[in-house]
């Protein structure tokens, strides 16, 4: 019997209802409620509950996920939606974010979330489950017909293969043992593990033949509650080792740079091999650097032709899989203490023979001659690797050859099927049929593609996919041009979708470029100029030049590039891109509020437009829209249905995040963007505030370092990370440190203009304090060997010969203002601070006049060592500071120069007060003993 489950709404049905099925059709269902889209989901699936499969079906608490709960999140836009979850269901949260969670947890986690999806919908998406097997498939005219065991045909206009590999191999069991009641060929079959526990006659005994982390969950099974008391098991495998272990505190991956290694499998087992001993020199564990390759390995299989990919899963393979898949730190004490007390025995070897004993149970002859008598075998060595070799009835249909050819064609050794993007390629090399795959069976063209962070993301674009192929936007007609939503066909798009009103070859120079800038990459405003010169008439382009320009230093003519945009508009340019150019010339030409709203309005008509957002809310810059930290965050908070998952809207959530003092999530939102593109500057940013608010110093500058030097080679903004890593090293009081970076990256000439004002300059100044409050602290103790000699702070002066006047005595900003006035206080010229704030009075903006001035005050007064005065401005100042912007990082500077006047006018017990209060929430070497030493001061010692 054929079946429409739907009528005439399109439906897609889903063959599998594991946890790559589960997403899959948790994605469609948000996807489709945004988009309006009536749809029907069909999962089909024989198990009574979906989000399960062999991974997370699981019943046992001691069966752990692979990775903390802090990586399992279904959502890439929320990291921290399955630790919330958890407890909102009363779970247990003692481990934190980063506990390891039993797996069957997980399971729950996606029903609950498919059915919350559901709800969400209001009946725009229908879902059913077909409790049932999919046995057949074929291709029609316009729908793909899926068979069913019962001899049902689902007639669907798309069909997603999210079945996994779902039968385990045992090829290798010798013809006696495979036939033997006594081996369990699979040991997630339903009953397979209750039936080894109620044995009670035979040997005690039980061999598993396999080491790895299946291999792990049978022992805790077979030797946990409610097992014989005499009860040991032998496990075997070829290496004779059991997985590797998780760090107890998880450390960020160390992404590299993989442009520049080899292409052929010996060169990239050298380059890896170098690669993960610099790192664990670097940091002290190898860990980082699997996990970092863990992101790039797709890039690397790619390279690899078919001969090197069979050479690699026979050999490297399994060294690789031995330092990726670690288990839980929990179960392997529990090992360990097993392995203490002889009842668990891990050795090298493998079955070559087997024959039954009297009484039940087996004699097991191993390789190297040793004869084992036990009570059960069982197979721990994984599922069928080659899909050919599955027997799964409805993989075989879909590789049957027929008149036009298979449906499907297999990658890589069978390991997986061929596709374009997740869709299939069928015997031809066409992608005609509308029908998708993800997980496993992309191993062969990914290989990494079995973790719940890699099926996540498959799901999240095939959910925009199949969406644009069975219920595509609404097409009309604007101006004569043929349109599919708000986008004309005819026009090229950039990288959010956004139509552009030019050539292709400008286009593809324009969105090259506003990649790097979405990245923070260097060059950026060079792709689009050349996007100008392909075509004069790029209205966009020019507009774009000129608020980079304006908004982030670039190095264009800022009037020269409105003018042309204002022109180009005029001539040729939608709604979008009138609103663009009249934003950037309100923002340049106005006032500094009317710039502000030009852009609010903009953003809320046009909330993809991300050159706009990233004006608003920039992350390293010197402006923004508001002073009013609470309006940027609901700003970008607000974006959220706009951009989804998108890795650059979910680093700038980052962020928001930790600029709110939610670290902790800002730090997951920054792992999340990082693992989709390692090279995003703003998740960076966003996880080096954390890491320094948090006080993780040492490992915070190792990372950062890692970075710059590996994915963050062609940052831009080199010198403000170079800054926030120098941050690390002082508050490790580590001066030395300090000096070598400062000389060898924010020096003049490599660091000059606004970042030689707002890093460098900014750097000297707390250095030089921090030195000042240790030397008046010591009251003749001397100064610690790092202070002294080459040690000692270098002069302002050198600095400011690398910045404009004007920059220094009339800037625009309040941010650059107060940046002014520290380095006018670091040179000693009160003349030049007495202009600065002789000009701040006379600025049109609020902030500049009530905030800054009365810093210029304070340092005026500091420069005339009239401490007591200094440190009562200051603190008076404190809580107003936020309005100045930049982060929190960039404004304690004025709370170290608060310690600094607090020191030298006596005042040591309030100064041990301020640092208290910062040791309180942020660990630090440097203010430990700096508060050490202001209570020996106070103490009049």
């Amino acid at each position: 019997m054929t079946v429409w489950p739907a009528g005439a709404r399109p439906t897609v049905t889903i063959v599998g209802g594991g946890a790559a099925g589960t997403l899959t059709a948790i994605h469609l269902i948000r996807a489709a409620a945004r988009r309006e889209t009536a749809l029907t989901v069909v999962l089909i699936d024989p198990a009574d509950r979906c989000g399960r499969g062999v991974a997370f079906g699981a019943t046992e608490d001691q069966h752990l996920l692979n990775v903390p709960a802090s990586g399992m999140s279904a959502l890439p836009e929320e990291p921290g939606h399955f630790v919330a979850w958890r407890a909102r269901n009363s779970f247990d949260t003692s481990g934190g974010p980063t506990a390891f969670v039993p797996r069957r947890q997980f399971g729950l986690y996606l029903e609950d979330l498919l059915a919350e999806a559901e709800r969400a919908a209001d009946g725009l998406v229908v879902v059913q489950h077909r409790r049932t097997r999919a046995v057949g498939v074929r291709r029609q005219a316009s729908s793909v017909a899926v068979t069913t065991s019962e001899g049902d045909e689902i007639v669907a206009d798309a069909v997603v293969v999210a079945t996994g590999l779902p039968e385990a191999g045992a090829a290798w069991a010798p013809p006696a043992l495979a036939d033997s009641p006594f081996f369990v060929p699979d040991p997630w079959a339903p009953g397979a593990v209750d039936t080894i526990r109620r044995d009670r006659v035979g040997p005690a005994d039980v061999l598993l033949v396999g080491t790895g982390l299946t291999a792990v969950d049978l022992v805790l099974s077979l030797t946990g509650k409610g097992s014989r008391p005499d009860r040991s098991v032998l496990a075997v495998s070829r290496k004779g080792r059991l997985p590797r272990v998780h760090l107890a505190e998880p450390k960020l991956a160390a992404i590299p740079d993989v442009a520049g290694w080899g292409s052929d499998l010996d060169t990239l087992q050298e380059d890896v091999r170098r690669y993960v001993e610099a790192v664990a020199a670097a940091g002290g564990d190898w860990r980082p650097a699997v996990d970092g390759i863990r992101f790039r390995v797709a890039t690397l299989w790619e390279r690899l032709g078919e001969d090197d990919r069979a050479r690699f899963l026979t050999g490297p393979a399994g060294e690789w899989n031995w330092l990726r898949h670690r288990m839980a730190p929990s179960s392997a004490v529990v090992l360990r203490e097993l392995r203490a007390v002889e009842r668990l025995t891990v050795e090298q070897g493998e079955v070559v023979g087997a024959e039954p004993l009297t009484g039940g149970g087996l004699r097991v002859r191993l390789s190297g001659g040793t004869e084992r008598e036990v009570g059960w075998v069982v197979n721990c060595t994984g599922p069928q690797a080659d899909i050919r070799l599955l027997g799964n009835a409805f993989l075989d249909g879909l590789l049957r050859p027929r008149a036009s050819g298979a449906l499907a064609s297999v990658a890589s050794a069978g390991l997986g099927l061929r596709t374009e993007h997740g869709r299939l390629i069928d015997e031809a090399g066409s992608t005609e049929a509308p029908i998708w795959t993800l997980g496993s069976l992309r191993r062969g063209e990914l290989w990494e593609s079995t973790a719940v962070p890699e099926i996540r993301t498959q799901a999240v674009g095939l959910a925009s996919a199949i969406l644009d192929e069975v219920a595509p936007l609404p097409r009309r007609l604007e101006d004569g041009r043929l349109v599919s939503g708000h986008h004309p066909i005819a026009r090229p798009r950039d990288p959010l979708g956004m139509p552009l009103s030019t050539t292709a070859e400008a286009a593809a120079a324009y969105n090259a470029g506003l990649e790097r800038i979405l990245r923070l990459q260097d060059g950026g405003e060079d792709l689009i100029r050349e996007a100008t010169l392909a075509d004069p008439g790029f209205a966009l382009a020019h507009a774009a030049l000129a608020m980079l320009g304006y908004e982030a230093g670039a190095h264009t003519d800022v009037r020269v590039s409105l003018d042309a945009a204002i022109e180009a508009v005029g001539r040729r340019g939608d709604s979008r891109e009138t609103s663009f150019v009249g934003t950037v010339a309100n923002r340049i030409d106005g006032s500094r509020a009317l710039g502000s709203s030009s852009l609010m309005a903009h953003i809320a008509t046009y909330p993809r437009d991300v050159l706009a957002v990233s004006a608003a809310v920039p992350t390293i810059a010197f402006s923004g829209v508001t002073d009013v930290q609470r309006e940027a965050w609901d700003l970008v908070d607000g974006l959220a249905p706009s951009y989804g998952d998108h890795w650059w809207y979910i680093s700038l959530l980052a962020f928001v995040r930790q600029d709110q003092g939610k670290f902790e999530e800002a730090g997951l939102l920054a792992e999340s963007a990082l693992s989709c593109e390692p090279s995003s500057g703003h998740a960076v940013h966003a996880q080096t505030h954390v890491m320094y608010e948090t006080g993780q110093h040492e490992e915070g500058r190792v990372w950062l370092d890692h970075w710059v030097a590996e994915s963050g080679r062609s940052a831009s903004h080199r010198a403000h990370f170079s800054w926030h890593a120098a941050l690390h090293e002082l508050a490790l009081g580590d001066t030395e440190a300090v000096r070598r970076r400062y000389y060898s990256q924010l020096a003049p000439p490599t660091v000059t203009g606004v970042r030689g004002l707002v890093d460098a300059a900014s750097l000297i100044w707390r250095w030089r304090i921090a030195v000042a409050d240790w030397d008046r602290a010591t009251g003749g103790l001397g100064l610690p060997p790092a202070f002294e000699g080459e040690g000692a702070p270098p002069p302002i002066e050198a600095v400011l010969a690398g910045v404009d006047e004007n920059l220094i005595l009339a800037p625009q900003t309040p941010f650059i203002a107060v940046h002014a006035a520290i380095a006018l206080a670091a040179q000693g010229e009160v003349p030049l601070l007495e202009r600065l704030r002789v000009h701040c009075a006379r600025a049109d903006d609020r902030t500049t006049r009530t905030v800054v001035v009365p810093i210029c005050d304070a340092f005026i007064a500091v420069t005339e060592q009239r401490w007591s005065d200094a440190a009562t401005l200051f603190g008076e100042l404190l809580p107003a500071l936020v309005k100045v912007g930049g982060s929190a990082a960039q404004r304690e500077v004025i709370e170290e120069t608060l310690l600094f006047c607090l020191v030298q006018s006596g005042r040591a017990d309030e100064a041990i007060s301020v640092l208290g209060g910062r040791l309180d929430r942020r660990p630090s070497p440097l203010d430990l003993r700096r508060r050490n030493a202001f209570g020996r001061l106070a103490a009049g010692r």
